[in-house]
C-alpha cells in the first residue's frame, strides 16, 4: 500500500481533488471531515472541548464559531486545542488504514500535513495549488469570511511555495476541472505503475 498524503493551502481546491481521487477508487481519509464527526452532537471530543473551552458546546456539539473565537490570536490556547483534537484524528487514521490495508494507494487529506508534522508518516506527498489571486478570491467568496480571519489562517500555513518544493508531485487547479482530473490520474499512473509499463 502506498500512503499518499494530499495537502495544499485554505482555498486552493484540496478537496475537489481529493473527490478526483474517490472518483478514481481510491480510499480517501477527510481529515477535516473526521474532525467534524468527532465535535459533532454525540462526538467523542465534545467532552474535552467544553471541559478546556467553557461554553463552546451544546446539543449539536462544538458551536464551531464559538470555538473558534475562543482560540482566535490566542497560540496557548490553540495548543491546547490541536492537543485534543490531534490524537483523536490520528487514532481514526490509524482505523481507516487498517481497514484499507490492502488497497494499492490510500489518500490521507491533511490540511496541515507539513505543519503538523504528518507528512514524516506517507510515501508520497500530493500538493494542490492555485496562483494567490486565485486563492484569494475563492476564499473571500466564502461565507462568514474576512480578511482578517483568511490572513490569520494564512499565518498558521505553510507558504505555498514552500508545499510546492516539497511536495512529490502538484497539482494545478487553476484550470478547467478536467485538466485537474488529468494530473490527479497521472498521479496515479505514477504510482502504481511507475516504470510506465
Amino acid at each position: 500500500m502506498i500512503t499518499v498524503g494530499l495537502t495544499g493551502s485554505i482555498g486552493m481546491g484540496k478537496s475537489t481533488v481529493a473527490q478526483m481521487f474517490v472518483d478514481e477508487g481510491v480510499p480517501v481519509f477527510d481529515a477535516d471531515e473526521t474532525v467534524h464527526q468527532l465535535q459533532g452532537p454525540g462526538g467523542a471530543l465534545v467532552e474535552a472541548i467544553e471541559a478546556a473551552f467553557p461554553d463552546t458546546t451544546g446539543a449539536q456539539g462544538v458551536n464551531r464559531t464559538a470555538l473558534r473565537e475562543a482560540v482566535f490570536g490566542d497560540d496557548a490556547a490553540f495548543c491546547r486545542l490541536e492537543a485534543i483534537v490531534h490524537p483523536a484524528v490520528a487514532a481514526e487514521r490509524d482505523a481507516f488504514l487498517a481497514a484499507h490495508a490492502r488497497a494499492p494507494v490510500v489518500v490521507l487529506d491533511v490540511p496541515l500535513l507539513f505543519e503538523a508534522g504528518g507528512w514524516a508518516g506517507v510515501d508520497k506527498v500530493v500538493v494542490v495549488s492555485a496562483p494567490p489571486d486565485v486563492q484569494r478570491a475563492r476564499v473571500l467568496g466564502r461565507p462568514g469570511m474576512s480578511v482578517e480571519r483568511f490572513e490569520a489562517i494564512l499565518v498558521r500555513q505553510l507558504p505555498d511555495a514552500e508545499k510546492r518544493a516539497r511536495a512529490d508531485f502538484v497539482i494545478a487547479t487553476d484550470t478547467l476541472l478536467e485538466e485537474t482530473r488529468r494530473q490527479v490520474r497521472a498521479v496515479l499512473t505514477c504510482l502504481v505503475d511507475p516504470a510506465g509499463g
